[in-house]
């Protein structure tokens, strides 16, 4: 059952003139006093089908930081999904609080029966700040979870890594004429789930790291494990590098980071990098491709999609690597047209949804 096929929700004042809304299908806030639950579920758009988007915690600020939050990424569900060619929406949870210090099971079951509430027109996942473990708490209560062992595969991550470096050796080829990332230097910003992985992966592949994340003990397992170098967390994007991956959170960049990125390429699995669309004109200009990034890390919801087919990880990867074959497409289409990658990726997950939506219409 999807929302779209049910009376839509009036969303208040504050949230309509939110400047992250956009036509929302239904923004809900979610309390359970008695377990400190205080969640935000926003579901974007189900023309192709329930809304699927992980659920990320965090120690929000400010309830305005968190509702931006829910709404962009949200939205950025609805075109990643569009875009890989599943038959989903988009949607995404969030919930306030600090992620090392207030979780409890009572707080996800809670999570669980609110999911529950939305009749199947949201389907949860893993995001940062949660694990597989949480995910496994508020399946108690709903069905309408992945991530976990019973539906598919569990942990979603080294499966968006995966994607990541396919696109990112697309975006190589494309920009450097490169068919590995052989010789070349990554500079990672995030060290976690994703980004941790990630940098396995470009290291295997031949490449030299620099990294940084808030976390020390991140940092200093993959500088033994890699060898690779250090920079501070405000300094990563500036690395002499020939790709600079941001893999923490959304917003790396921007009018204050681009004037300073030295690379040539930007791929990395954070959601939302662009703080607002006019910085993808902004890379252009300043000759930085720019790989989409609700493209090249879609290989997660790629895994997780499905509720029970039966794949096994060799067979998951080779799906995730048609990433590949579709960032080639949209770089070619935006050196035609001479425009960011963005604005084509945008276009296509556009017309993918008019045509569902159009589809749904004339049933």
């Amino acid at each position: 059952m999807s929302l779209g096929s049910r009376q839509k929700l009036q969303p208040n004042r504050s949230v309509a003139d939110h400047p992250g809304y956009d036509d929302h299908e239904h923004v809900g806030f979610h309390h359970d006093p008695e377990s400190g639950l205080d969640a935000i579920i926003a579901v974007h758009d189900t023309a192709l089908g329930p809304a699927l988007g992980g659920c990320r915690m965090w120690a929000y600020e400010t309830r305005t930081e968190a509702l931006e939050d829910a709404l962009r990424l949200s939205r950025g569900m609805t075109y990643k999904n569009a875009l890989v060619g599943l038959p989903n929406g988009g949607g995404k949870a969030v919930i306030l609080g600090n992620p090392k210090s207030g979780k409890s099971e009572a707080l996800f079951e809670a999570f669980g029966k609110h999911v529950e509430t939305l009749g199947g027109g949201y389907v949860t996942g893993e995001d940062v700040g949660i694990t597989p473990a949480d995910m496994e708490i508020v399946a108690r209560h709903t069905e309408h979870v992945r991530g976990i062992d019973a539906k598919g595969v569990g942990d979603p991550s080294p499966y968006t890594a995966w994607g990541v470096f396919c696109g990112m050796r697309a975006a190589v080829r494309h920009r450097l004429g490169r068919e590995s990332l052989a010789g070349l230097t990554v500079a990672i910003q995030g060290l976690g789930h994703v980004g941790g992985r990630l940098a396995a992966l470009v290291h295997a592949d031949g490449a030299r790291l620099i990294v940084a994340d808030i976390d020390p003990g991140r940092v200093s397992r993959v500088v033994s494990l890699y060898g690779a170098s250090v920079l501070p967390v405000a300094d990563i994007h500036k690395a002499r590098a020939d790709v600079f991956a941001p893999c923490a959170l959304g917003g790396a960049l921007n009018a204050t980071t681009i004037p300073e990125i030295r690379s040539k390429v930007i791929c990395g699995a954070a959601n939302n990098q662009l703080r607002t669309p006019g910085d993808g004109a902004a890379l252009l200009n300043r000759g930085i491709l720019y790989a989409p990034d609700y493209l090249v890390n879609a290989g997660g919801v790629v895994a997780i999609a499905p509720a029970s087919e039966a794949l096994t990880g060799e067979e998951l990867k080779a799906r995730i690597s048609q990433i590949q074959e579709t960032l080639a497409m949209v770089l070619r289409r935006a050196d035609a047209e001479a425009v960011s990658p963005g604005i084509i990726a945008d276009r296509i997950a556009e017309e993918r949804i008019a045509a569902a939506r159009d589809a749904r219409l004339s049933a």
